[in-house]
Order: structure tokens, then sequence, then C-alpha cells
């Protein structure tokens, strides 16, 4: 007996998620065939539609392609791919510009495009859009791109519950609709994950609570290979409030002449790094969560004071207005800031053409592991990888062939949406309850007590509450903890202290990780090395 599916959608691509990744995926799939954009929620609720960084390029004549792999390499210490480097910053330019070329309006200058510099950037290459709204802006102007194209459809609030994989190629997925019983089966050539990161699983955080590792674990439990998700960065200043309320508060900032303070007032980041204030982002943010610790704060401070306070309010007139209803102006007053998690480093991997280890099946954006961003993440490199590895995807999605027809070779076995109510208290605090414990044993510094604890606090969740976690309305918290989970094995595997990855009890790199740990269902983690 066939399954029982009663709406299927067939398309030539499937791209699953509507941040920066994925919408651009969907606007240059669509000059090949028929696109279906799925997104859990609006299209407008992602981390790329809140990100305040900029595009790193090196577009001005007097930087280079050379000079922002270096830089990318360096931050990446020691376990960048090169050749996915190389690919990034050659072909970014040309990303930059072919979005210029479609109408996005960059901030200018006197003399052309306004250049911003960021902690671990010889040059000015960082491109702004409305002040520091880069990510609204760009992601604004590709949806109404999107929504505007004839071969696109959207589909908001539709919550993907499986890939459907036949033989080793992903065919598509099966998926929910708002609040409807049965499944949605979505067919296509090539499918295409950009659902973003994991960052919003921990208790202290820039991202939207949406950024919950959903594609990573989609794409784990359909068999693909995930690796390096030990590597979370942590923003180093978002604004600290004792309501526990906060935001980014944008790398510019200090690449603009901001400069961090303790509370007895001394500028400490020079203890730490001689670049000060513009050291990589996993140098600040491990300074910071030093220097809180020694006097015992849960914050430092953040001074713009010294600068022009006309130019403050102009070029950061979001993070002004934001601060100034926290009743802070950052013009007179210095910023209370802590680390946050921020991006998640690791993720999907894929290769130079964003396939991943099933065929058919693509990553690009957050939820991808392209080996650009090696052990740190250099600052505004994302939204440019988003670019970049989305219009790569949809070259390599171009080579997949078809199966004759998907849906009759899918077994009985579909996915459920349970209608048995639960506990929305109980799920709140058992969400709450893991994410504080991200933030508390797997945060900035980890030792490995606190991530055996935390994994084994997992598992015990798991085996606890496993009737609720198969219901649809535990879906989440499943989802959540199953990226938490290989966040943390992969920590406690890597036992040496690189980049975004800090271990007080190994507080040294180790060449025997030179390599990148990777985690595939079924089968025991390995150390693997790319080129």
């Amino acid at each position: 007996m066939s399954p029982d599916l009663s709406t299927r959608y067939s398309f030539d691509y499937l791209v699953i998620g509507s941040g920066l990744a994925g919408l651009y995926a969907a606007a240059a799939a669509a000059e090949h065939g028929r696109v279906a954009l799925l997104t859990k929620s609006a299209a407008r609720q992602s981390s790329s539609w809140w990100a305040q960084g900029g595009i790193a390029a090196a577009i001005d004549p007097e930087d280079s392609a050379f000079l922002h792999f270096d830089d990318t390499i360096a931050a990446g210490r020691g376990l960048c791919r090169r050749a996915a480097v190389e690919i990034l910053v050659g072909e970014g330019v040309e990303r930059v510009r072919e979005l210029i070329r479609w109408g996005m309006k960059f901030d200018e200058g006197h003399m052309g495009l306004a250049l911003g510099l960021e902690g671990g950037h010889s040059k000015r290459r960082i491109l702004h859009a409305s002040g520091n709204a880069t990510g609204q802006a760009v992601t604004q102007f590709l949806l109404a791109r999107v929504l505007a194209h004839p071969r696109i459809t959207l589909f908001e609030h539709t919550t993907v519950a499986e890939l459907v994989v036949v033989d080793n190629q992903c065919v598509g997925c099966m998926a929910f609709y708002e609040d409807r019983f049965e499944p949605w089966f979505f067919s296509a050539r090539a499918t295409i994950l950009a659902t973003g990161g994991a960052a919003g699983n921990f208790e202290r955080t820039t991202n939207p609570p949406t950024s919950s590792g959903d594609g990573i674990a989609l794409a784990y439990r359909a068999g693909a290979e995930v690796c390096d998700m030990e590597f979370v960065q942590f923003h180093p200043t978002a604004l600290f409030t004792p309501s526990g309320a906060t935001f980014l508060i944008s790398e510019a900032l200090r690449g603009e002449g901001g400069q961090l303070f303790n509370a007895a007032g001394e500028r400490f980041m020079t203890r730490y790094d001689e670049r000060a204030e513009l050291a990589p982002r996993d140098v600040v943010a491990a300074a910071i969560f030093r220097e809180m610790h020694r006097e015992g704060k849960p914050f430092v401070l953040l001074s713009m004071k010294h600068l022009d306070p006309n130019a403050v309010r102009t070029r950061f007139s979001n993070v002004y207005e934001a601060c100034l209803a926290h009743g802070i102006d950052i013009t007179t007053d210095p910023i209370p800031v802590a680390p946050a998690a921020h991006y998640t480093i690791g993720g999907i991997v894929t290769g130079r053409m964003a396939g991943t280890s099933l065929w058919g099946l693509f990553a690009c954006g957050e939820c991808a592991c392209t080996g650009v961003h090696g052990a740190n993440r250099l600052a505004s490199n994302s939204l440019l990888e988003c670019l970049v590895f989305a219009r790569r995807a949809v070259e390599g999605a171009r080579t997949v062939e078809p199966l004759p027809s998907a849906a009759p070779l899918i077994g009985g076995d579909l996915p459920v949406r349970d209608p048995t109510p639960v506990d929305p208290a109980l799920l709140a605090r058992l969400r709450a309850e893991v994410s504080h414990m991200m933030t508390e044993h797997a945060g900035i510094v980890r030792n490995g007590v606190a991530l055996k604890r935390a994994l084994d606090a997992l598992y015990d969740l798991r085996d606890r509450h496993g009737p609720l976690l198969s219901r649809w309305a535990g879906r989440p918290l499943r989802t959540m903890m199953r990226a938490c989970t290989l966040t943390v094995r992969g920590a406690l595997l890597r036992e040496e202290s690189r980049g975004a990855h800090q271990r007080e009890d190994f507080p040294e790199e180790n060449p025997a990780f030179e390599g990148h740990i990777t985690q595939k269902r079924g089968t025991r983690p390995r150390l693997a090395t790319w080129t």
C-alpha cells in the first residue's frame, strides 16, 4: 500500500531556509528552473535579518584578495580549508558586484563605497548598508527579488520533519504546514539546506530562538556528515542588562575606535594582544571573559565617548537608539557588554560545490561547514560565505539528475504530527535548562569535567523525557538537544585550545588536533584532514 501523500509538490530545486544564503540560492536557482523556498517561520525571522556586521570583500583598489586570504587564514588558527578560502575571497568580489548590479545600495562616503575596518582585517574592506543594519537591508532586498520572481514559490510557516533519502540520494523532504496533521511531500532534483546555525541554543545569545540547528540535525539524522561543531563563536560585545535582555553591539564600533575598559577603569586589551580592540573575535571574547572572571563582574565597558558624538550617532544610529531605550547614551555613557553565543562555525560537511555526503543534498550559509572559517571566523566573512557558496550550491545542484518518480519509492514510515497535548510550561522549562547548561558548561572557556557533565545531562534528559521528545510538540526540543549533543561531544573530544574552542584543562594548541572532528550517525567520531 503506497503512503498517503495527499499533498505533493514537485519542483526543480528545493531551498530550505530564508536567511541570506537561502534567499540568494533561491534567486540564483530560479535562473534555471522552478524553486520552492521553505521556512519554518516568517521569511524575515532569520539571523541574517538581525546581522549588524557587514560584508567583507576586497573591492578597494588598495586591497587585494591575497590580503583578505591571509587575514582569513590567520584568524582560522590553522584549520582553514585553503582551497575554500581562495574561493571565498576570489569569487566574493564578483558576488558583491553582482548584488550591486541587481540594485543593492551599499553605504557610500566621499569617495565611493564607505568601507569599514573590523577586528582581524588588515584593510578597510567591510561594506555596510543602512548604517549598521546590513543584514536587514540585504535580506530585505533579496526577499523583494524572490517574492517578485514568477518561478519561486515561498512556503512560510512550513516545518520540515525529515529529508527523504532513497539509495543515498536526497529526493526532497516531508514537511508540515502550520497546524495541519498531514505531511506534505516536496520532491526536487536537488535540495539546498540554508537553515542557519545553532547559537540560539545558548542562554545568552545574539540569535533568535529559531537558530536551533534544525538543518544540521536534519542532515545528521538523514546520514550526512557534520564536523567542527565544537567551534561556537561568541561575539565579544553584546549589551548586558540586569533583565537579561540583550542585542549585538557591532564589531564596527571597535573598528571605528571604541575602547574596552574593565570595572577598575583600565583599558585591558593591550595585555592580551598588541592589536588591542582590533584583535580577532576569539581573542577579544576570551579576554573579556577573563577580565569579568578576575573582577567578579558580569560585564566590561565599551566606550565611544572620546569620539565625535555626531559621527557616532549617524554611523551607529540603530545601536544608539537601542541603547537609548535602556537609558544609555553611547556618545557619553560607557556601554556594559559581555560575550554572547553568536555563530556556529561547524555544520554539515560540504565540498567546494557545497555538496554534502548525500547525493542531491547541498548546504550553504551557517548550517554548512565549508572550511573557510577554520577554528575562528574572521568578522564579516559569514555574509560573504552565504553569497559565494549559495551560488556554488546552485551550480552543483544543476548537475543532479532527478529520479524518474520519487514518491512511489518512499516507504510507509511517514512522520506523524501527534495531536496529544503537552505541557507548554514543561517544554519551556526544559529548553531553559538546556540553554543554561550550554552557557554554563560549554561556553567561552570549557573543561572536560563540565563538558562530561553536560553530555550526561543531555543523555539523561533524552532518556527521561523520551515520550515527550517523540511527539510533534517536543520536536523543537529534540532538535535543539541533538545539535547541543553534537557540539558538546566535539568539544569533549578536542583536547586543546584553538580559536573559538578554549579548554582550561588543555590551554595550548596541539598539533595532533590539526584536523576536523567529524560525526556521522551510527559511526564513531573521527579526525579528518582537508586540503
